[in-house]
C-alpha cells in the first residue's frame, strides 16, 4: 500500500502551511492518520498474487490530510476482507457503480454530482487522491460517494455480494506498457469473470484508456468473455460518452495526439436467465 505505519517522517519546523505538504514527526509505529486510512486494511502484502497496481509514496497537502482525518470516519472504507452490505453503507439502497482507480478525483466527484441517484463506490491506494476525493466530496455535499482504500480484487472476491453492482467503472489503469509486465494489468479473462459474479445483468462495464496496445486488449478480451457483450452494433470502440468528464489530464494527452479509446460492454443474463427477445 501506499504507507508505512513503521516510517517516521522528518521533523519539519513549519508542520502545517496551508495548501502545502505535510510533515511533522511521527513517533516510530505511529499510524500517519490515526483516524484516517489504513496502510494496509486487510494485510494483502502477505497475499501471493500478481498486483495490478504497485504502491505511490508522495506528498499529502495539509488539506488533504485535514480531509482525511476528519471525513474518512465518515466516508472512508477500508477493504479489509469483511463482508460490506452496501445499504449499510451508503445508508440508502440506490444503485451503485465501483470505480476501481480514482487518480485524484476530479471526473469521480463530478460523475457522482451528476447522478445524484446512484452511489459511487471509488477506490484507490494512493493517499493524496484519497484526501483531495474527499475534499470535493465534502465541498459539494456529495453524499452519495465513498471512497475505498485498498485493493479492488479483495472487495470484489471477499466482500461484495453477488449481483450487487449495477456498474463498474476502470478508467486509464496503468498499462504497464512493457511486454514481461502484461501479466499485471487488470483486464484480464480472470478479472472479468470475478466482476461479473458481482455484476447484476445489465450492468455497464465501462473502460476508457489513452493506451492504444491496451485499448485493443481490453476490446479482444471483452469480446471473447461469455459474460459481457458490446453495446456497440459495429463490436468496435465507444465514443467517450457524455457522462464520463473530460479530464485535464486526458485534456493534455489529447493536445499530445494521445488517442482515447472507451469500451462500454453489458453485463449478460445468467445462464439460467431467459435471453431478452429482439422487441423487448
Amino acid at each position: 500500500m501506499s504507507d508505512s505505519a513503521n516510517t517516521p517522517e522528518t521533523p519539519s519546523p513549519h508542520p502545517h502551511t496551508p495548501g502545502g505538504s505535510l510533515r511533522h514527526t511521527r513517533a516510530k509505529g505511529e499510524p500517519r492518520f490515526p483516524d484516517g486510512p489504513k496502510p494496509d486494511p486487510a494485510g494483502s502484502h502477505f497475499e501471493r498474487r500478481i498486483r495490478s497496481f504497485q504502491p505511490r509514496r508522495s506528498r499529502v497537502t495539509a488539506g488533504q490530510a485535514d480531509a482525511l482525518q476528519r471525513l474518512w470516519p465518515k466516508w472512508g472504507l477500508d477493504i479489509d476482507g469483511h463482508a460490506l452490505d452496501l445499504r449499510d453503507l451508503f445508508g440508502d439502497d440506490h444503485p451503485v457503480v465501483l470505480e476501481i482507480g480514482f487518480g485524484m478525483g476530479e471526473a469521480t466527484a463530478q460523475m457522482a454530482a451528476a447522478d445524484p441517484a446512484t452511489n459511487v463506490l471509488a477506490v484507490d491506494v494512493h493517499t493524496p487522491g484519497q484526501g483531495n476525493l474527499l475534499n470535493l466530496a465534502d465541498h459539494n455535499g456529495l453524499s452519495n460517494l465513498r471512497v475505498g482504500n485498498g485493493d479492488a480484487i479483495i472487495l470484489l472476491r471477499e466482500m461484495l455480494a453477488p449481483d450487487s453492482l449495477d456498474g463498474l467503472r476502470v478508467y486509464f489503469p496503468d498499462p504497464w506498457p512493457k511486454k514481461r509486465h502484461h501479466k499485471r494489468r487488470l483486464i484480464q479473462p480472470d478479472f472479468l469473470t470475478l466482476a461479473a459474479t458481482r455484476l447484476r445483468p445489465g450492468a455497464l462495464l465501462h473502460c476508457a484508456t489513452d493506451w492504444e496496445p491496451y485499448a485493443e486488449q481490453m476490446l479482444d478480451v471483452l469480446t471473447t468473455h461469455p459474460d459481457f457483450e458490446n453495446t456497440q452494433a459495429d463490436g468496435g470502440f465507444a465514443p467517450r460518452p457524455d457522462f464520463r468528464p473530460l479530464t485535464r489530464f486526458e485534456g493534455q494527452g489529447l493536445d499530445k495526439g494521445h488517442v482515447v479509446n472507451d469500451l462500454l460492454f453489458r453485463r449478460v443474463p445468467h445462464a439460467d436467465q431467459p435471453q431478452p427477445s429482439a422487441g423487448a
